[in-house]
């Protein structure tokens, strides 16, 4: 009777994806940060896989995963789904090698990716926009390629793929000469977390391999938690690049055995982080190249002393999502706040709020009202930035003590929603 072993990449497998890479993924630097170090009281190195030339890691495993392919397959095309950066590496693989490609994108996708991927592909790709999340994306492409015979490329249950982006870990092993105790790797699918941690369970056992994903759509935790492959019915997409309903197969089995912790990250802390590294550092990292340095003031105590590896995934943020970002941000430290207001309905109630409520570093970022009836009270929404989280209760009091309070909206989400 014949045992089925379980797939795990192999140190060969995985230099052969070197091999395979070699002129096409860039050896990224893995570089320490003077600000974290300083602030962890550890040695923090960010592996900058920003850095590509689709400026994500997902390069390494399209490329790797298409090259494989047979000329027949190369001759019929491939197809795959994709929220963005695996689209970017499929794209730049169909143009190298010249295999025509069908990707399939989900209709949220920032108009920056869409472009991205246009650019590297050029002829060689066909887009399709489709569905809300990633999940339909792949529904889709799947459909396709069952109809049309094309070699679906997955972006993270794949062994290739999983392999190519197994090349990660291999370099950071090469370039950090000193013990590794922590490596921080963000987890969407689960490819890079798989291939990473099994390079490092065979060249550097004791090194604690942490996966981190969006707190919004915590698919590896739930999955790991419960001991099988959870699909969550609803997400958060905003950290589109790590938030997937549904992890893989192969790698939810890779991950469970290997991850040493596998913690969730809340939106709101993931863009302060952003906010933190282009403002400190001048580096542009999109939401789920920001998560493994989101991760660390959870694991403060854990790391002091340590050698710690953050990787940056990419750097595919677009422009235009700066203004949530921010606005995330301050809700998530308790900085923006929104109220009902009950102005009554006299000449210079305004002022009053302006001069007698409101402190004097608050700042109003928002405001709608309009006087449609003769009451006595009309209602505004009014949204205020606050310079510390101190500053919250002194305002609601000296709303109430003049009679402006009307309600606190920042706890009640079907009303909020529409706001931010």
């Amino acid at each position: 009777m014949q045992v089925e072993t379980k797939y795990r990449p192999t140190i060969k497998a995985v230099e052969e994806a070197v091999a395979t890479l070699q002129g096409v993924a860039t050896e990224t630097p893995l570089l320490k940060n003077f600000i974290y170090s300083e602030k962890f009281a550890s040695a923090i190195y960010l592996k900058r896989e920003d850095l590509q030339q689709v400026r994500s890691y997902k390069i390494r495993g399209a490329y790797n995963k298409i090259s494989s392919i047979s000329e027949e397959e190369r001759r019929n095309g491939i197809i795959c789904a994709s929220a963005g950066n695996h689209a970017q590496g499929v794209a730049f693989a169909c143009k190298k090698l010249k295999i025509h490609g069908t990707i399939v994108m989900p209709s949220p996708t920032p108009k920056q990716k869409v472009e991205q991927v246009k650019m590297f592909g050029g002829d060689y790709v066909d887009i399709e926009l489709t569905g809300d999340t990633f999940d339909d994306a792949y529904k889709s492409a799947k459909h396709v390629c069952d109809t049309l015979g094309k070699t679906f490329v997955h972006p993270f249950d794949d062994e290739k793929i999983i392999e190519g982006q197994a090349t990660v870990g291999l370099e950071i092993i090469k370039q950090l000469e000193t013990p590794i105790d922590y490596v921080f790797v963000p987890v969407g699918g689960g490819g890079l977390a798989s291939g990473l941690s099994s390079i490092f369970k065979l060249l550097s056992p004791t090194t604690k391999i942490i996966g981190v994903e969006p707190g919004g759509a915590p698919s590896m935790k739930t999955s790991i938690s419960e001991n099988r492959n959870v699909r969550l019915d609803k997400i958060d997409k905003f950290i589109d690049g790590a938030a997937v309903q549904q992890v893989g197969n192969l790698t939810l089995d890779i991950c469970k055995e290997n991850l040493h912790d596998m913690i969730t990250v809340p939106e709101g802390k993931v863009c302060q982080t952003i906010l933190d590294l282009y403002n400190k550092e001048a580096i542009v990292v999109e939401p789920a190249g920001a998560l493994t340095i989101s991760a660390l003031d959870f694991y403060a105590e854990e790391i002091k002393g340590k050698n710690v590896v953050c990787v940056i995934s990419g750097s595919n943020n677009d422009i235009t999502r700066t203004a949530e970002i921010k606005e995330r941000a301050l809700l998530y430290n308790k900085l923006k706040h929104y109220f009902i207001i009950q102005f009554p309905q006299r000449a210079g109630a305004l002022k009053e709020f302006v001069i007698d409520v409101l402190g004097k570093s608050d700042d109003i970022t928002y405001f709608e009202y309009s006087k449609k009836t003769s009451r006595e009270n009309g209602p505004a929404v009014v949204g205020i930035e606050l310079e510390k989280q101190s500053d919250l209760s002194p305002l609601i009091r000296r709303m109430k003590e003049r009679n402006f309070y009307g309600e606190y909206l920042n706890d009640k989400p079907n009303l909020f929603e529409f706001l931010v």
